[in-house]
């Protein structure tokens, strides 16, 4: 075997060429801006700000979001002229596949099909804990066996005693029912519920105007300027969501013009709301007093609004319900790509005759993040994200320089600005919250990219379209 067969890469003109394998384009600039901001809000405005308020940055949590939304920024970029330049399912796998090689594509796809898959578990165990709390409020009670994961007992309550978290399970079976209908019918469902959570946090932040109280931003850094700093590496996870939008390229009216649009407005859009959210949770309360896990339903509690606290629990089910749908997708659109380059057996790639969605690939997924939901507590299921979303935005960002220079020729609806600083700082944002990360994220990973590589050399390499093109 020779080693460039591990790198041989398919010609950016051949890819653009590909026809679309099935997938109906439907999607328009505002919807796909819609996947990208359901992508990117939903816990961290809800729970996330206030806890790094309360714990690390204060005040200036506002700042931690900025570092993180330039931080994001530079990826976006980088996303956005190979969105335009490659309008294909795949999104970072694509990308680096074509730039890259088949080795770096292959890693990067194998990894964004487990961590898109385990964010979706981790988000449907999140929504489960405030329904779950919803219902108490209510006074409803589930059964013990179907109310958490094994391991997630209660004090006081026998080991063994919950069996399930059928809740978050059944969610994500939901999303993928959704995903199955129909990319038109599914993108007017998640419309639907973007507009529904942007206007909820636009009355947050209006109601919240009038309760603010400046002098609560007086020790604007009270955990000093590392504070925020390391609170955007936390948050850092909370500005991110335009990397799985993209992988419906292949599903939109006019990818090269709308999607790199749709990335950056998506972007933008999150973190003005972020910002403003930010500026009224710190003005309300004493960044002492908030609280890390219902940070806007405790403050407007605080003064005498009970009833918005309520409308915001229930904002928040519902608007979270965005990024489950979002991530899903982008695992499927992945699966997909990489199924219908050879690497994966093209059975994975069927489409459904009428709906145009690969059905297989979907129900597939769902069921494996529902398996991880029920399963696994959520810290176990948290331990299988984050490492390889930052990998993709280093492969992303590195590659957008090397085609750059290698094909200036590339006909692009998008140039990323400031090439090659921006990219650069992409990759060195990225590169510095890898290290955060704990040692068991570390081996989880090692042990996914081994048995990734084995399933490569095994299978994939043999039966990659490629192989067969250079045997021809």
């Amino acid at each position: 075997m020779a080693v460039r067969e591990l790198f041989r890469r398919k010609p950016v003109e051949q890819i653009e060429a590909v026809e679309g394998g099935g997938l109906q384009r439907t999607l328009g600039l505002w919807q796909l801006t819609a996947i990208g901001v359901g992508g990117i809000i939903g816990a961290g405005i809800f729970s996330l700000a206030g806890a790094v308020a309360n714990e690390t940055a204060g005040p200036a949590v506002l700042i931690s979001f900025l570092v993180a939304g330039i931080a994001s920024a530079a990826a976006a970029f980088s996303y956005a002229e190979f969105a335009g330049l490659i309008p294909r399912a795949g999104s970072a796998y694509t990308y680096g596949y074509a730039v890259l090689g088949e080795l770096v594509g292959w890693l990067i796809g194998w990894d964004l099909l487990l961590e898109y898959t385990a964010i979706v578990a981790v988000v449907a165990i999140g929504i489960s804990g405030y329904f779950n709390d919803l219902l108490g409020f209510l006074d409803i009670h589930l059964p013990l066996w179907m109310s958490g994961a094994p391991g997630t007992e209660p004090e006081g309550v026998a080991s063994g005693s919950y069996k399930v978290n059928l809740f978050a399970a059944l969610l994500c079976l939901l999303i993928a029912f959704v995903l199955n209908q129909g990319m038109r019918s599914a993108a007017r469902f998640e419309t639907l519920l973007v507009y529904l959570k942007v206007a909820l946090v636009v009355l947050v932040i209006v109601v919240g105007a009038f309760h603010v109280n400046t002098g609560n931003w007086s020790d604007f850094f009270p955990f000093g300027v590392s504070g925020a700093f390391t609170g955007a590496a936390t948050v850092f996870f909370a500005v991110f969501g335009y990397d799985a939008m993209s992988t419906a390229a292949e599903e939109s009216r006019d990818s090269q013009k709308h999607m790199p649009k749709a990335i950056l407005y998506s972007l933008g859009i999150s973190m003005v709301l972020y910002v403003l959210a930010c500026l009224v949770l710190t003005g309300m309360v004493p960044f002492t007093d908030i609280d890390s896990e219902a940070a806007f339903s405790s403050a407007f509690e605080s003064v005498g609004l009970r009833w918005l606290g309520g409308v915001i629990a229930v904002g928040a089910i519902l608007g979270i319900l965005t990024v489950l749908f979002t991530f899903l997708l982008g695992a499927t659109r992945v699966g997909f790509a990489m199924s219908r380059d050879g690497l994966l057996p093209k059975w994975f790639s069927g489409t459904h005759p009428v709906k145009k969605v690969p059905s297989r690939m979907t129900w597939i997924l769902g069921v494996a993040a529902a398996v991880i939901a029920g399963l696994l507590p959520i810290g176990e299921a948290a331990e299988l994200t984050n490492i390889g979303i930052l990998l993709a935005f280093v492969v992303v960002c590195v590659a957008v320089v090397v085609l750059r220079y290698r094909r200036p020729d590339l006909p692009r609806t998008f140039r990323c600005p400031g090439m090659p600083v921006v990219p650069a700082i992409g990759v060195a944002f990225s590169i510095w919250l890898i290290t955060f990360l704990q040692p068991e994220t570390w081996l989880r990973f090692a042990v996914w990219f081994a048995i990734g590589l084995v399933v490569y050399f095994a299978y994939s390499r043999r039966h990659s379209k490629l192989a067969d093109h250079h045997q021809k």
